[in-house]
């Protein structure tokens, strides 16, 4: 995200959104917020706006129509008249409420704030972001208690990271807008009822969606669905996720065709790959392309996850960064044990 120093917030509101089955209230205010302390505007602005990917970008959608999408349509009204922030404020958080009903869904406060002239993609837009926040922390505070000073407990805000947040830029009207998330609590698949349920969201499918999808469908089909097929070592699963990482980091272009025949190789494995290719794209309802340009953003996020550490039960950890033609893997009958045998010039 970009820097937030010049950037202010135009205006902004808070309400209070329990979890309708467990009888918890929807508290709406009726007024923005003052925030007539620049300290807190500051605070805020980068509360709000730090941890976002802006590369990693999302739409409104709805099955029979964009118009249908409630958060969609209210985003756009405020957009279209900021004097009706505060009424669909409101009714963003109403819908908020209503869709709170999974047993994980904790109680929180929903910010929505409207920003003016933000940076995005060398322009400047006008923006909107919801936050639910979730999370509290105690803090200890100082008072004047006579001659003397006393320490209380209070609980705030956790300023480290919101648990759930959008970010919707006013640009891309009829497309949905373009749109960041933050999810960082009830990522099970049964309690994702931020991007499904409310948002009704759905990736858009530029050239960093697709790197980052085909690295992530590489590493599960390395990680699973050759095991289950194929007598392959953790070793080889580990040289091949890195050939896979290397095509990405080495090439500006993606080619399918080229990638399975340099990276998977083994004929029976391709056929394997390519079937596996087929069903992912079936279950998560994605369309992979044949070609496409390589971000790098999305490369350099998803080494992250690309592990290069081969653990041997509770006692070593071998980190493999190449050359697995230089590790031999064998069992011993004596002892009754697997080894590695690795070879070296040098020990640093």
């Amino acid at each position: 995200m970009q820097p937030t120093d010049q950037i202010h917030i135009h205006q902004a509101i808070v309400h209070k959104v329990g979890n309708m089955a467990r009888g918890e209230k929807l508290t709406l205010s009726e007024n923005k917020l003052t925030l007539n302390d620049e300290l807190v505007r500051q605070l805020l602005v980068k509360y709000f706006l730090q941890h976002f990917n802006e590369h990693e970008q999302y739409k409104f959608t709805h099955h029979s129509s964009l118009g249908l999408n409630e958060v969609y349509t209210y985003c756009k009204h405020i957009f279209n008249d900021q004097n009706t922030f505060v009424a669909e404020s409101r009714h963003i958080a109403q819908l908020l409420y209503q869709v709170s009903t999974h047993a994980r869904i904790k109680e929180g406060e929903l910010y929505v704030v409207h920003l003016q002239r933000l940076p995005f993609e060398q322009e400047e837009v006008d923006a909107l972001i919801l936050v639910k926040s979730e999370s509290r922390n105690t803090f200890l505070k100082l008072l004047q208690h006579g001659k003397n000073l006393e320490i209380v407990a209070e609980e705030g805000l956790n300023m480290q990271k919101p648990d759930k947040a959008c970010l919707i830029f006013k640009t891309a009207e009829a497309d949905g807008y373009r749109v960041c998330i933050i999810d960082n609590t009830n990522k099970q698949q049964d309690a994702q009822y931020w991007l499904t349920d409310f948002l009704q969201l759905t990736p858009v499918a530029d050239n960093y969606h697709h790197t980052n999808e085909v690295l992530s469908m590489c590493k599960q089909f390395v990680t699973e669905a050759l095991p289950a097929q194929f007598d392959i070592t953790k070793g080889q699963q580990i040289d091949i996720m890195h050939r896979s990482l290397d095509y990405f980091k080495e090439n500006e272009h993606f080619d399918m065709q080229q990638f399975t025949q340099e990276v998977i190789a083994v004929p029976e494995m391709v056929d394997q790959f390519q079937e596996f290719k087929d069903n992912y794209e079936k279950a998560r309802h994605v369309q992979f392309e044949d070609e496409f340009d390589i971000h790098l953003a999305a490369v350099k996020k998803q080494s992250k996850v690309f592990k290069s550490v081969l653990k041997l039960d509770k006692n070593f950890h071998i980190y493999i960064h190449g050359r697995r033609d230089l590790i031999e893997r064998g069992y011993d009958e004596t002892t009754g044990k697997h080894y590695y045998k690795v070879y070296f010039d040098e020990e640093a």
